[in-house]
């Protein structure tokens, strides 16, 4: 008796959730606390696997959650561009395929994810995590380009927070050869045993809230949360606590206050996510 009165109040609540979900969440935030258990300034669990893939220069596995991104870098060759014979190229591309939910659909690149991919090279741009001055070989005759592929494998909301923390698990597992430019043949002469790992200048981390009836902070949002709120808001900073990208796509106001409070949870995020790539870091160090 006691078990079919349990089941039934658990079926009445998955009822209540398909045809109210925006009552369902409230009832819970009312609470201070969300449907999956977590408090509202909890993020979901993070793992982190680096260089797992091995065809790949650099590689990184994010977990956040049910969310979860693969990057993978390859390394190539190219000319530097005219207008800045100095640097090379790092080119950033978020794919969410149908794979990883059924909300995407296949052929070109949804909104999502071309909104996605130009977060990421902002947050590139904005942040210096590598200077493309690291990536000249020789100046107007050389340069490295780092094509920086995203992959989403689950997506389960806040894809922007997984996928920097993925680019930048990537990068630091890059290591490149020794390349010296030929004078007599003006070829390049590459020397594959002798490998120099990337130069990173910053650690950016980001960290979404979802504004939740235009009043309450939800820190790394689900896909349910996502639908189901009035607003967004991504702060990447990095480890001197300086704000490098800020994306508030529309919807609810923003007080400075609330500002501000995100902007200090973001801080703490960064030191979370610093501490946990460290640690995986050191785990894969040759002993």
């Amino acid at each position: 008796l006691v078990a079919s009165a349990s089941s039934s109040s658990l079926y009445m609540a998955a009822g209540f959730k398909t045809v109210e979900p925006l009552e369902y969440y409230r009832r819970f935030l009312k609470e201070n606390c969300r449907p999956d258990g977590r408090e509202l300034g909890e993020f979901r669990p993070t793992t982190v696997n680096i260089g797992s893939v091995t065809t790949a220069d650099g590689s990184s596995l994010v977990k956040l959650g049910s969310t979860t991104i693969l990057c993978g870098i390859k390394a190539e060759f190219a000319v530097p561009p005219a207008d800045a014979p100095n640097k090379g190229y790092i080119v950033p591309n978020v794919d969410l395929p149908p794979l990883c939910s059924s909300r995407f659909r296949p052929g070109p690149p949804g909104e999502e994810a071309q909104v996605a991919s130009q977060f990421i090279a902002d947050v590139i741009e904005n942040s210096q995590i590598v200077l493309k001055e690291d990536l000249c070989i020789a100046n107007g005759k050389l340069a490295w380009v780092l094509y920086c592929d995203i992959m989403c494998l689950d997506y389960d909301g806040n894809i922007l927070d997984a996928c920097t923390c993925a680019l930048l698990g990537a990068l630091k597992n890059v290591k490149l050869p020794s390349v010296k430019i030929n004078e007599e043949t003006g070829l390049a002469e590459v020397n594959v045993k002798e490998k120099n790992p990337l130069k990173i200048r910053k650690n950016p981390v980001a960290t979404s809230f979802a504004i939740f009836d235009n009043t309450l902070l939800l820190v790394d949002p689900a896909a349910e949360e996502e639908t189901l709120a009035t607003g967004t808001i991504t702060i990447v900073m990095d480890e001197d606590d300086r704000l490098c990208v800020l994306r508030k796509p529309g919807g609810s106001s923003m007080s400075a206050e609330k500002l501000q409070t995100c902007i200090s949870r973001a801080i703490a995020r960064h030191k979370e996510v610093r501490k946990l790539l460290d640690e995986v870091l050191e785990s894969i160090q040759p002993k």
